[in-house]
């Protein structure tokens, strides 16, 4: 039952690659990862929600791993992104779901649950609250802790790393891909908590024109083996070479049409289903447990569940126990209509 499995499902105008775990005649969820990942970002918490009973399916997301890629930056919108995965539920003959994300993936998934409240048993998100990343640059410095980030010093906040694909798209992608391998090595990391308070290395991306300090390829760090095996590192760099970094880095280049596409949400944008927001105390970048970031959200969901993790950003990698405990206790008491029946096989 908990054998994770690969396959796909094409339409015409797109291909998606998806691993698959748990009876096929249980209740869905859909893990939805985020940059620079793939599906294998959830393989510790696949097993545990296929043992429970659920179909557990995620998808490699268009741009990454063996899912289609495209040639423009307009093909990353999520307007795009959000029909693949409700084709892909179609096409598996899904009707409702629950629906979990990470980084990007929130995105996605919060615009799933603004746009097609019906297809949702409930959301799940992790790190990145609602009303957030979907309306773009201009709104997340809106809610910086200034406190920590002066607006003279820096008029961007942690975010200053998305105002830099905007200006320097080219270098910001050189840099990346001229080591993958290396690049992840050096984003892979575990949380620290004595950085809690301090700025985010990324308000430094312009002065150094790019990440790593400045150079033109990232650090040969030692593997963070919190994160990753060996095994895990070598697939997500061998996949991110063979398709570059235009499709990841490309998510970030759509804040107008992404904007105008969560401005379009029905209900006026409330989420009534279930929600579950689960942050990590450590992640520097999206700190929404003693920030503002979260706000947005605590007003405009009717049924919130929030956790935190003991974790920094890649937190189904380096906190899977922790995060699954999260998930199943929310699943169990506040999605009761998703939980496997007995004779599930």
């Amino acid at each position: 039952m908990t054998e994770i499995l690969q396959n796909s499902f094409a339409t015409p105008e797109h291909r998606t690659f998806y691993l698959e775990c748990g009876p096929a005649s249980g209740p869905v969820i859909f893990l939805i990862h985020g940059w620079p990942e793939l599906s294998l970002s959830w393989r510790h918490v696949m097993p545990t929600l296929a043992g429970l009973g659920y179909r557990v399916i995620a998808p490699d997301m268009r741009g990454y791993g063996r899912s289609s890629i495209y040639a423009t930056h307009d093909a990353y919108r999520q307007e795009l992104v959000v029909a693949d995965m409700i084709a892909l539920a179609d096409g598996l003959g899904v009707g409702k779901a629950v629906w979990v994300g990470h980084d990007w993936g929130t995105a996605t998934v919060w615009s799933i649950a603004g746009h097609h409240p019906e297809r949702c048993h409930g959301v799940a998100n992790l790190c990145v609250p609602y009303r957030t990343i979907e309306l773009g640059l201009e709104h997340l410095i809106s809610l910086v802790d200034r406190d920590i980030y002066s607006a003279a010093a820096h008029p961007d906040g942690q975010w200053a790393y998305m105002r830099f694909y905007h200006e320097r798209f080219d270098r910001a992608r050189s840099v990346f891909e001229a080591s993958p391998y290396r690049t992840i090595k050096a984003l892979f990391r575990r949380g620290k908590p004595e950085q809690l308070g301090r700025p985010s290395p990324h308000v430094a991306v312009f002065a150094n024109n790019g990440w790593f300090g400045g150079g033109d390829m990232a650090p040969d760090l030692p593997r963070d083996e919190a994160v990753l095996s060996e095994q895990d590192l070598r697939a997500y760099a061998e996949s991110l070479a063979r398709n570059g970094f235009f499709g990841p880095d490309s998510y970030y280049m759509n804040d107008a049409a992404n904007r105008a596409y969560a401005l379009r949400a029905q209900n006026e944008r409330r989420l009534d289903m279930p929600v579950l927001f689960v942050a990590g105390r450590y992640d520097i970048t999206c700190e929404s447990v003693l920030s503002r970031l979260a706000e947005p959200m605590r007003d405009l969901c009717a049924d919130l569940t929030i956790g935190v993790v003991d974790s920094g950003h890649w937190m189904a990698q380096e906190k899977p126990v922790e995060l699954s405990a999260h998930l199943v206790r929310w699943l169990a008491t506040r999605v009761p209509a998703s939980w496997p029946p007995a004779n599930v096989s």
